[in-house]
């Protein structure tokens, strides 16, 4: 029903699931927790970036997940939004890194930041989670935050009203940063893409990684 499958994607040449698995959920309970997460975290990104940068950081790290669990879970199948929420985490982050000069209480915001993210990715190696589209839609959105969440440094504004004394609008690491983000998120899902539709298998190139969607313990197999 549009829900992400390996064989269906690769085999069956049916690629549009990667973004399709993004609009289902597994049951009404799975909806809700994704749509109030969804709420939570997207709600001050819309209102400071609009809703058109933010939306396509959701679409695309929704994208960079499917795309990297399809390489990984081979033998499953995922529906979900997940990859795309841990894209906006992901987006806050780089926001907050990159646009460090403007934020007062940039220490306490990243450390509660980092908590919530490593939270998430912890709760996410329990059985019958797709950690791999958690991962990345992090990366992916961590990423992009770097190029759609960009703001002027610290006092541009105050220096652009004074012409004998104008400050750049951005500093040099925001410009470097912004590159180093495109050329990542461009080779990144140039490779990924190929991969998966040469059907090649992520965990024969990475014998640890699937620990890293499943640990087993004494409790619970994988």
């Amino acid at each position: 029903m549009g829900a992400l499958e390996w064989r269906k994607v690769v085999h069956e040449h049916q690629g549009w699931r990667l973004l399709s698995c993004m609009w289902l959920h597994a049951g009404i309970i799975h909806l809700l927790t994704n749509m109030l997460s969804l709420i939570f975290i997207g709600i001050r990104l819309e209102q400071q970036f609009g809703f058109i940068r933010v939306g396509l950081i959701y679409l695309i790290s929704g994208l960079g997940g499917s795309i990297l669990s399809s390489l990984f879970l081979q033998e499953s199948i995922s529906v979900g939004a997940s990859g795309a929420l841990f894209g906006l985490l992901g987006a806050m982050l780089s926001e907050l890194l990159t646009n460090w000069t403007i934020y007062a209480n940039k220490a306490a915001a990243l450390i509660t930041l980092l908590f919530i993210i490593a939270i998430n990715l912890a709760l996410g190696m329990l059985p019958r989670v797709d950690n791999f589209a958690h991962i990345g839609g992090f990366l992916t959105g961590f990423c992009l935050g770097f190029v759609l969440l960009v703001r002027p440094q610290y006092g541009w504004e105050v220096s652009h009203t004074n012409t004998s004394r104008t400050k750049r609008k951005y500093s040099m690491y925001q410009y470097a940063l912004f590159v180093v983000a495109v050329v990542l998120l461009v080779v990144g899902l140039t490779v990924a893409l190929v991969m998966l539709f040469k059907g090649e298998n992520g965990n024969k190139h990475c014998k640890w990684c699937h620990y890293l969607s499943c640990f087993p313990t004494s409790k619970w197999t994988c």
